[in-house]
């Protein structure tokens, strides 16, 4: 790396710091390009060729801070319960946002998350944890609508708790948003039940990539069938046919 290139990410690394410092302590409206320069032991316009305006560098502070809350995200291995493990992420994730909510107010703009690193990366993270308990055969609702439920369920929670006093949160409330959407999204035992059409599809969409025989293609036409499926329990009727011997036509007398 050529000594300018590492000068440069070294500014721009001392200018993160000190953007992101003042960010979780004060605000937004603490991050001015100069008050960040003072910080950081630089001249005003030394932010400046490194970062567009004061937004940019803001932006800029925002996926700092949530990047290194997702890259702790994976220092926990994962346990043998994936529901634990989901349960575990959940709390950090609330704990995170009722910690830093100068951030997580600005990570809530739609523009914003959309195209930020760090924001795709959490949302990745929690896909593999639902990914785990769907190969499990613990899921009743496909990977990606159990994703989103328990983002929106978490982003609820953060918001509401954020929006009261802190003398009046219920302490409890995220335990019963987690419990609540987990009732939602979860079947009850470890087992795959057969009286639980989604829990089966949900868990057989888990082993396509690995099916011996198939090509990518036909993986992918068998995945978007079973996630096109009709919601809702197979009607007794039909359960009963595929069980009886004698589904076939009617014989002739």
């Amino acid at each position: 790396m050529a000594p300018n290139t590492r000068r440069r990410d070294s500014t721009r690394d001392r200018i993160l710091k000190a953007a992101a410092d003042l960010l979780r302590d004060q605000g937004p409206g603490a991050v001015t390009t100069r008050r960040v320069a003072q910080e950081a032991g630089l001249q005003p316009p030394a932010l400046y060729r490194i970062f567009q305006d004061k937004d940019d560098l803001l932006v800029a502070a925002v996926e700092h801070v949530f990047a290194e809350h997702v890259a702790g995200k994976h220092t926990a291995a994962p346990s043998d319960d994936p529901v634990e493990d989901l349960r575990a992420g959940w709390n950090i994730q609330i704990g995170f946002g009722l910690a830093h909510p100068y951030v997580y107010g600005l990570l809530l703009d739609p523009d914003r998350a959309r195209g930020n690193p760090a924001h795709l990366e959490g949302v990745r993270v929690l896909a593999e944890r639902v990914h785990r308990i769907a190969a499990a055969g613990r899921l009743r609702v496909s990977e990606e609508r159990a994703v989103d439920l328990i983002r929106a369920a978490g982003v609820g929670t953060v918001h509401t708790l954020l929006t009261q006093p802190p003398e009046r949160r219920d302490p409890q409330l995220a335990d019963a948003a987690f419990d609540a959407v987990t009732r939602a999204v979860l079947v009850d035992g470890p087992a795959v039940p057969a009286e639980d059409p989604a829990a089966v599809v949900a868990a057989f969409r888990t082993l396509l990539p690995g099916l011996p025989g198939l090509s990518a293609a036909e993986a992918a036409l068998l995945d978007e069938w079973l996630r096109r499926r009709p919601r809702g329990p197979v009607p007794a009727s039909a359960s009963t046919a595929a069980a009886s011997p004698d589904c076939g036509p009617p014989r002739s007398g």
